[in-house]
């Protein structure tokens, strides 16, 4: 008995001196990680007609004094703005993007620069949400003294594109997943569960713009025409890239 613990102890001992002196023990780690995978993309669309115009309204006077010139800007601009809240647009949607004050001058040569009157320039950009409206809303505006209008823009309201946009990802990741099913079963491909996804693009719908025009108001010999804006239609589009593992 004493000679089967003494052996015992011998074992730990030197068991103890070898981990605590001697050289490491070298361990070996083996990681694998599986490298087949598929990967393949759909593309969704989604096909809206714009519901939002933007439409910037310009406004020229020319006075001989700064108090008339402002008195005629400041009156066109709440005339303007009347008769939009009559097509009821909204005043929040009714915004003075730009009001200035120039000096208007007789340039002589060989003489003293002389001021001869003042020029306000005002600028309204008007958010029409009901696209049906926006012909309306330029026909009023230089009915009421607006001298240009331009920069138009239709577009689609920022809450309805995000609707959309999910919409259009639906479409993508279906198709992508069709086409995975189809090209896995042809080429004897055995999918496991998609590992990840990726989006590749998104493609919001780019606002239409139309030029800016100069508003023929009064003595303008005739009738002015009716303005004819056509929202028609554009595109929100996305495309998918989904990866599988396969077995």
């Amino acid at each position: 008995m004493n000679s089967w613990w003494a052996k015992a102890a011998f074992v730990v001992i030197a068991v103890f001196v070898l981990l605590r002196f001697g050289p490491g023990l070298p361990i070996q780690s083996v990681v694998t990680q599986k490298q087949d995978s598929f990967t393949v993309s759909g593309t969704g669309k989604v096909t809206v007609v714009p519901d939002t115009g933007i439409v910037d309204l310009g406004i020229t006077i020319n006075k001989p004094s700064v108090k008339d010139a402002q008195n005629e800007a400041n009156t066109v601009i709440k005339n303007i703005t009347q008769a939009l809240k009559n097509l009821k647009i909204d005043e929040k949607d009714i915004k003075t993007s730009n009001y200035s004050v120039y000096p208007q001058y007789d340039y002589q040569p060989g003489s003293v620069n002389r001021i001869t009157g003042y020029q306000v320039t005002a600028s309204l950009v008007v958010a029409v949400r009901d696209i049906n409206k926006i012909n309306d809303v330029i026909d009023q505006a230089t009915a009421k003294g607006a001298n240009t209008v331009g920069g138009i823009q239709l577009t689609v309201d920022e809450d309805q594109q995000k609707k959309l946009l999910q919409q259009a990802r639906q479409e993508a990741v279906k198709e992508a997943k069709e086409k995975a099913e189809s090209l896995a079963k042809a080429a004897g491909i055995t999918l496991g569960k998609i590992i990840n996804v990726v989006e590749e693009s998104n493609n919001f719908p780019r606002p239409v713009m139309y030029a800016a025009k100069e508003a023929m108001l009064g003595g303008g010999g005739g009738d002015v025409a009716q303005t004819q804006i056509q929202p028609g239609s554009t595109d929100i589009t996305t495309s998918v890239t989904l990866f599988y593992e396969t077995r």
